[in-house]
């Protein structure tokens, strides 16, 4: 399908503000059905250090070693919750855990086997509705709701074989870095257990910390404004925030009408691709996932490519590099992000080009950006009515919604669409992918993103985000592979918490500053 055809298509269908995305969906409506069958997944190389630990298996390693019978999915999932027992005081980075369910359903998987995440333990975001579990997404509001079907997402991971260890703590309504409703910080990063003040990312803390402290194999979260791609990048995993529409957002709590979107954090390429292509697909509940281009094949494209020895790229992508992103930022990271090019156009197959930012880039990019802020409040105006109290820590900015008017909101609608064209047909037709030092402009638009890490600075996690066009998650997933396969970073894992590291962090607990609300 050519990739005229594809930014027509999405042109189309991205401005669709759709009922289908709404929290409002009535407990007990018909589910989607699974996403289309994929062919099985091939076995990869086990290092040793994960079969001497289940916990340090990518999602990949272990699903080999449950089909190779190396393991049992009862192991597996008793190995994760070992450590969340042993470490989630210290990482808080569950609401719930669903120890004694997800054991039965490791039974289960172990005698009936099951689809390609058969007996993979998963932390889903406290944001996705989980039939008859608590679903709160960390605010007063939702604080005793419990679903009566799981989002479509959930349900998806659940006929794959998926195995829910627990709901993941998050930022209140999806708006902030976890906390509690009241600001009071919750989750941790992985890296630095002891420094509340480590930011941990956007608003899929819970989710990027299980995964990254080895809680959880792999996760789902939300991107609205960079919650997926930033815990990625702040805690040395791969997110990948996919094109509006490949994945239902129906049965999550809504933050965005139109910017809303559900993608995997995983540990690498590889395994963001496997989670992905179980979540996409059409559901006729969210009219925004229909109709589109179909999902290539992720796994395929998160394979690496080996000729003559030499890992290249599967086609040769050109890698657009904007003006600022070896600028403004620290030295450190400046650095990381010279060797990071190096190592990325040393691989065959990748050009770096240097592109340039239209003149009203940051016009575009900022001040039009708070349109969002409508379509935040426009759900919850009841509540808003109700309590002002109920929204804790974060009211002014729903607040800030209601002061919107709706000519407002329609400008902020243009200058988006003028934006899309600027990306579509400017940048993109320079380059296929664009390196990012930040989320935007790529989550405003509903376009594809990857995070991913390539190394440290004062030992916490250094990531760069890479976007792309309309429905090519897979040229993503190619740049990123490759470069995993001769790199180490994704294998790194932080060391576990003392006791001595929980007393310390609970004597530091520490109020988050709302004026400095992260996007969600």
């Amino acid at each position: 399908m050519s990739r005229t055809f594809s930014r027509r298509l999405f042109l189309a269908r991205s401005g669709a503000v759709t009922a289908a995305a709404a929290v409002a969906a009535a407990p007990g409506v018909a589910q989607a059905g699974a996403a289309p069958r994929r062919p099985a997944l091939p076995d990869v190389p086990v290092r040793p250090e994960a079969t001497a630990d289940l916990t340090e298996a990518t999602l990949a390693e272990a699903a080999t070693l449950l089909r190779r019978r190396k393991t049992s999915a009862v192991k597996l999932v008793q190995a994760y919750l070992d450590r969340i027992t042993a470490h989630d005081g210290t990482y808080q980075a569950f609401v719930t855990v669903t120890g004694e369910q997800a054991l039965a359903e490791a039974r289960k998987a172990d005698r009936q086997g099951g689809g390609r995440l058969s007996g993979i333990p998963l932390c889903i975001k406290d944001n996705y509705f989980t039939a008859g579990v608590r679903t709160t997404a960390n605010s007063f509001i939702f604080d005793k709701f419990v679903p009566g079907h799981d989002a479509t997402a959930v349900a998806r991971l659940k006929a794959a074989g998926g195995i829910v260890v627990g709901k993941g703590q998050m930022g209140p309504l999806a708006t902030t870095r976890a906390t509690t409703p009241d600001g009071r910080i919750t989750t941790v990063n992985a890296w630095t257990p002891a420094d509340p003040s480590v930011d941990p990312g956007g608003s899929s803390t819970g989710p990027a910390t299980a995964v990254a402290a080895r809680l959880a194999a792999s996760a789902i979260g939300t991107q609205t404004g960079g919650s997926i791609v930033l815990p990625a990048n702040q805690q040395n995993l791969t997110g990948l925030k996919p094109t509006m529409g490949r994945v239902s957002i129906y049965g999550v709590v809504p933050l965005s009408f139109t910017r809303d979107h559900g993608g995997p954090i995983a540990r690498d390429a590889l395994d963001a691709a496997i989670m992905l292509e179980v979540l996409a697909g059409p559901d006729p509940h969210d009219v925004r996932t229909l109709g589109l281009p179909a999902v290539p094949d992720l796994v395929r494209a998160a394979t690496p490519v080996r000729r003559d020895g030499k890992v290249r790229l599967r086609r040769t992508t050109r890698i657009g590099v904007p003006p600022d992103y070896l600028t403004g930022a620290s030295a450190p990271v400046i650095a990381l992000r010279r060797q990071f090019l190096a190592a990325l156009e040393a691989i065959p197959g990748v050009r770096l080009v240097q592109i340039s930012y239209p003149d009203d880039w940051s016009l575009l990019t900022g001040a039009f950006n708070d349109v969002r802020l409508a379509e935040r409040t426009e759900p919850f105006r009841p509540w808003l009515q109700q309590d002002l109290k109920l929204f804790g820590v974060s009211v002014l900015s729903w607040l800030g919604g209601l002061m919107l008017s709706s000519d407002e909101w329609v400008t902020g609608q243009r200058a988006k669409t003028h934006l899309l064209g600027q990306v579509l047909d400017g940048i993109l037709d320079d380059c296929d992918v664009v390196l990012q030092t930040g989320p935007v402009p790529f989550d405003i638009l509903g376009l594809p993103e990857i995070g991913f890490p390539i190394g440290f600075d004062a030992g916490v996690p250094v990531g760069t985000i890479l976007g792309g066009g309309p429905y090519e998650e897979d040229r993503l997933l190619e740049v990123v592979a490759a470069y995993q396969a001769v790199t180490d970073w994704h294998w790194r894992r932080p060391a576990d918490p003392s006791r001595a590291t929980f007393r310390a962090q609970s004597a530091q607990r520490i109020d988050a500053v709302a004026a400095a609300e992260q996007s969600a």
